[in-house]
């Protein structure tokens, strides 16, 4: 999750960028998924399509993660099962309903942030936009960023394996993170151009692929295409 947070240009958050909000959310859900705490439903007559199918609860035991932990609570406390798109809009607050306010979390990218800053990765200072001072955090220490980058940048370039299904689960899922969040420019910025052309059509072509028919495929990676399908339809 750090990834978003740590990608926009010149390693600020963009306050200006709405899609990162929705993007991290997406991330949680992943990020839960991928650590065994949450699942869709299965298949079913009546439940075919990734949009359709509901988050199930798979194990409630904390991850040591407040954000991770928080959501799932937040899952386990549903009185009925939503979907993936359902949870990505209830997490970031986008919802008409009074009583579902309360799953909201509740400034993300400032307690990511936080928690970059206690690790090193991030500083905190003022910066003036025009009329006002606010906080921002650019990256203090560049080294866990450009190992994001790197590993971003080999597996559409020298680790290219032309299937998404051999590709590392958070790799795809950092992929899918990027684009949704509207920072995947950044991640392929300091590239040539011709490997820059390379990497953003490569990207394109995996990100283009039928969510439903690459999630019938998977073991293991439905919330990556389920996350990537919610972002492609909103």
């Amino acid at each position: 999750m750090g990834l978003n947070t740590a990608m926009a240009k010149e390693g600020y958050t963009s306050f200006w960028n709405d899609c990162i909000s929705s993007g991290l959310r997406g991330g949680i859900l992943i990020e839960l998924a991928l650590r065994g705490r949450i699942r869709l439903e299965p298949l079913s007559i009546r439940r075919k399509r990734l949009l359709e199918r509901k988050v199930l609860l798979k194990s409630d035991a904390p991850t040591g993660d407040v954000l991770l932990d928080e959501t799932l609570r937040h899952i386990k406390a549903t009185e009925s099962a939503e979907t993936v798109q359902t949870w990505i809009e209830l997490l970031t607050g986008e919802t008409w309903n009074p009583f579902k306010l309360q799953y909201q979390l509740r400034n993300v990218r400032e307690r990511i942030a936080k928690a970059l800053v206690e690790k090193g990765i991030l500083t905190t200072e003022k910066q003036n936009f025009l009329l006002f001072d606010m906080t921002t955090h650019p990256v203090s220490n560049a080294t866990e960023k450009q190992r994001l980058v790197k590993k971003l940048q080999e597996s559409m370039l020298e680790r290219w394996v032309n299937d998404p299904h051999r590709m590392e689960r958070r790799t795809l899922a950092l992929l899918v993170l990027a684009h949704s969040s509207d920072v995947l420019e950044n991640v392929f910025a300091s590239l040539a151009d011709d490997k820059y052309n390379v990497a953003m059509n490569r990207t394109k072509d995996l990100l283009d692929m039928d969510p439903e028919v690459e999630a019938a495929k998977a073991r293991g990676a439905e919330m990556i295409w389920a996350v990537l399908a919610a972002f492609n339809k909103s």
